[in-house]
């Protein structure tokens, strides 16, 4: 438990380091910082398992995808969204409970 607990605190210590809990400005430096250090980990790695083809055909990993993703709209979206959410809520609890009052009214009768 206490390795889990440990390994779990550290991933959010991580998260929270390289800025993917902070704002969306943070986020999106963060994914750029990961765009950089992903290809050469794992040029790293393959060549630490002996992964790597010693011929001369030289297998090369695929290129990496081109992601077409905006934090900044995603963050602002999920914001606006959950203050939507939120916004609705005291008129949906009322109609969620006259409902459910007219709904006991009927098996009652």
């Amino acid at each position: 438990l206490a390795t889990k607990v440990g390994i779990a605190g550290g991933a959010v210590y991580v998260a929270y380091d390289s800025g993917l809990l902070g704002g969306s400005e943070q986020g999106s430096v963060a994914l750029s910082k990961a765009k950089a250090a992903i290809p050469p980990a794992v040029e790293e790695w393959t060549k630490y398992f002996g992964l790597e083809v010693k011929n001369s055909l030289n297998m090369m990993l695929p290129a990496a995808p081109k992601i077409e993703f905006s934090p900044v709209d995603a963050w602002n979206s999920g914001v606006q969204k959950s203050i939507h959410a939120l916004s609705i809520a005291p008129t949906a609890l009322c109609d969620y409970t006259s409902q459910g009052f007219q709904y006991l009214k009927d098996l009652t009768k």
